[in-house]
């Protein structure tokens, strides 16, 4: 690789690596300031003591959280808050633990910002006259249609764990009303400033800036608590130069034979070959590595994207935010055995993929 071509995919990856990193800011900080907390007691006492009802706002909690702030702060943020208040409540954690990470997962097809292979297929779409906008219209269908697929699948697997009641809730945490309103009105503020066409890394560095202002004024020793995950952002970017290296010296060509070209049937080979792809390596470089012989349709980019996205749970290594949920599971004692969770999750992802699929075929 020459230094031109370095130069060009690191103008491409760039901004989605600083919208990884302010994003990650505005979670933890949003952690801190009691955001994730005060959501999640918020959700126990409207579910009126009902398991079932409980875990449907956990759902749309979990949708909202992922379509706006991303998959990792659902995985990464969600997760520990929803497995604490599962076990005050005194009612089963692993279906709302799965909850979080099968929907941080499926969910994060309506947005660019949802995901990090979608702010990296933005690019893509760019160049085929496809802005945010047009991006939304196409998704927002298999996108829909992933998130029931998946309620289903997990109301099917834990009916029995759902369809009953818990204990009155717990006290709700103590925090500073200040830096949490603060916290609380930049997540909200988020939302449409990731619509509004602009390039997404500027309101995340914008609301990180503030989100770090406001600690300092409100709790300052709280600061060194902030972590930025330097070592993810290293290994993403090394996975990205593998895969640009291996594309240049023959990979691509393996590649579009085995996709196919089309419209029609092509769309389930392109995704089925990028869930299956995604398990096996991890979703970026299995997007990154496909992008080219998607045959410049958008179409085509949206199936891939399902498949890397949506198909990317069997495996604890298809997804960065899955490792990660794996460790915060892990450090909440609750343990998760790869293989059970390979064979539960094979059936979420194949019947997430499918229901996108059809909707994409049929919008």
């Amino acid at each position: 690789m020459n230094g031109q071509e370095l130069l060009d995919l690191a103008a491409r990856i760039g901004p989605v690596m600083v919208f990884l990193i302010a994003m990650t800011v505005v979670a933890e900080v949003a952690e801190i300031a009691g955001v994730f907390d005060v959501a999640a007691h918020w959700t126990s006492r409207a579910g009126r003591h009902r398991t079932w009802l409980l875990w449907i706002l956990v759902v749309v909690l979990a949708v909202a959280c992922t379509i706006v702030l991303s998959i990792d702060t659902t995985a990464v943020l969600l997760t520990p808050v929803v497995i604490a208040m599962t076990r005050q409540l005194g009612i089963a954690a692993m279906p709302f633990a799965l909850t979080t990470v099968w929907l941080a997962n499926t969910a994060s097809l309506l947005l660019p910002v949802s995901n990090l292979s979608n702010l990296i297929a933005l690019h893509r779409f760019s160049q085929l006259g496809v802005g945010t906008h047009e991006y939304i219209a196409l998704a927002w269908r298999p996108a829909l249609a992933a998130i029931i697929a998946t309620v289903v699948v997990l109301f099917v697997l834990h009916r029995r764990e759902l369809l009953t009641r818990y204990a009155p809730d717990p006290p709700a945490a103590p925090h500073d009303r200040v830096l949490l309103r603060i916290a609380g009105g930049v997540c909200i503020a988020l939302g449409p400033a990731f619509v509004s066409g602009v390039t997404p890394a500027i309101p995340a560095v914008i609301g990180a800036v503030v989100l770090l202002a406001a600690l300092a004024w409100r709790w300052r020793p709280k600061l060194r608590t902030v972590q930025v995950p330097w070592l993810m952002v290293l290994a993403v970017c090394a996975l990205f130069v593998v895969v640009d290296i291996a594309m240049r010296h023959g990979l691509e060509p393996a590649l579009s034979t085995l996709v196919g070209s089309g419209d029609e049937g092509g769309l389930w080979r392109m995704g089925a070959v990028g869930a299956v792809s995604a398990n096996v390596v991890n979703n970026l470089p299995a997007y990154l590595a496909l992008e080219p012989v998607a045959d410049g349709s958008p179409a085509r980019l949206m199936a891939l994207l399902i498949g890397v996205n949506a198909g990317s749970i069997v495996t604890v290594w298809g997804s960065l935010a899955t490792l990660l949920w794996r460790d915060r599971c892990r450090r909440a004692g609750l343990t998760v055995d790869a293989w059970p969770y390979a064979v539960r999750s094979l059936l979420c992802a194949a019947a997430a993929v499918s229901a996108a699929l059809i909707a994409l075929s049929l919008s």
